[in-house]
C-alpha cells in the first residue's frame, strides 16, 4: 500500500524548507570519497554505464533525484506511491531529464542491472516496520550494487520519536493550504503513528479536507548496523545527519554509508 496519496499533491509545499541542495552536495562528496559512480552520463561500455547508475530509493516527488541528475549522474527513482511518482514525472517533463522512474516497493526491489550507488533519504527506511523486512531491503540493495558500490541512507532514531516528537500536535497555516499533524509514539513497539489532516484551497472560500495516517519505526544505531552486516554490507561511515559530527545518544537522524562486499552464495 502506498504511503502517500492525497498528501502527495501538497508534499512539496510543506517540504519547501528541506535542504535538498545541501543533501545533494553531501551525497556527491560521499560518492567521490567512497564510491565507484561518476557524475558522467553517456558511458559507452556496459559495465561503466552500470557503475555510474544511481538509484534513489523512496524518491518521492523526485526533487533530490532531479538535483542528482543535474550533477551528471544517470538516475533511477524508485517509489511505491503512484501519485508521488506522477509529480516526479511532471518535473521530468519540465526539466527534460532522462530519469527512469519505477513504481516498486523497496522490499521487492527489482532492477535490470547492477548500479554503482543506492541512496535513500528523508527517513524512507523508517517506513519499514519489521526488522526482517528491513534486512531484506538491505540484502536487495547489496545484491544490486556494482562491486565496490555504496549505499547512502539516513534514518530517524528511536530517540527522536520517543523524546523529541513523542505525543504532540503541530499545526501550520499557509495562504493556500494548512495542515494539522497529530503524532503518537508507542514505546513498547517502537512504532510512530502520525495523522496528517490537510486543508487545500480550491476556490476563494472553499477548502478541501483530507486525512492520511502514516506509520514509521524508530531504530537504534545498533539495530541498523546489525541488519546491514546480516545483509552482507559493510559499514563505511556513520555520522549525525544533522550536524555531520559524531553520533551521540541524542542524535535524531543518522547518516550511514555502507559498502558492497560480495554477494551471498558467490
Amino acid at each position: 500500500m502506498e504511503a502517500y496519496q492525497d498528501f502527495s499533491y501538497v508534499y512539496d509545499e510543506f517540504m519547501d524548507e528541506t535542504p535538498y541542495e545541501a543533501w545533494c552536495e553531501r551525497i556527491h562528496t560521499l560518492i567521490k570519497k567512497y564510491g565507484v559512480s561518476e557524475a558522467k552520463r553517456g558511458a559507452k561500455e556496459i559495465l561503466d554505464s552500470e557503475r555510474n547508475l544511481v538509484v534513489d530509493l523512496g524518491c518521492g516527488t523526485g526533487t533530490l533525484t532531479e538535483l542528482m541528475y543535474q550533477k551528471g549522474y544517470d538516475m533511477i527513482g524508485v517509489d511505491n506511491s503512484e501519485s508521488m511518482l506522477g509529480i516526479a514525472m511532471e518535473k521530468r517533463q519540465e526539466s527534460e531529464s532522462e530519469i527512469l522512474y519505477l513504481l516498486q516497493d523497496m522490499r521487492e526491489l527489482e532492477l535490470y542491472s547492477t548500479v554503482g550507488t543506492v541512496i535513500s533519504v528523508c527517513d524512507s527506511v523508517n517506513y519499514i516496520l519489521d526488522e526482517e523486512e528491513l534486512k531484506q531491503v538491505f540484502s536487495l540493495v547489496n545484491n544490486y550494487l556494482y562491486p565496490g558500490g555504496i549505499f547512502i541512507f539516513d534514518f530517524n532514531t528511536d530517540y527522536k520519536y520517543r523524546e523529541v516528537i513523542g505525543d504532540t500536535t503541530i499545526a501550520e497555516n499557509r495562504e493556500e493550504c494548512s495542515f494539522i499533524w497529530e503524532n503518537y509514539y508507542d514505546e513498547e513497539s517502537g512504532i510512530n503513528q502520525y495523522d496528517v489532516t490537510v486543508f487545500v484551497q480550491e476556490e476563494e472560500e472553499l477548502f478541501r479536507r483530507f486525512t492520511e495516517t502514516h506509520y514509521q519505526r524508530g531504530y537504534t544505531v545498533e539495530q541498523i548496523v546489525k541488519l546491514l552486516e546480516q545483509a552482507g554490507l559493510r559499514l563505511v561511515e556513520i555520522c549525525d545527519a544533522d550536524t555531520n559530527g559524531p553520533v551521540s545518544p541524542e542524535s535524531e537522524r543518522i547518516l550511514i554509508v555502507a559498502g558492497e562486499q560480495g554477494k551471498k552464495g558467490k
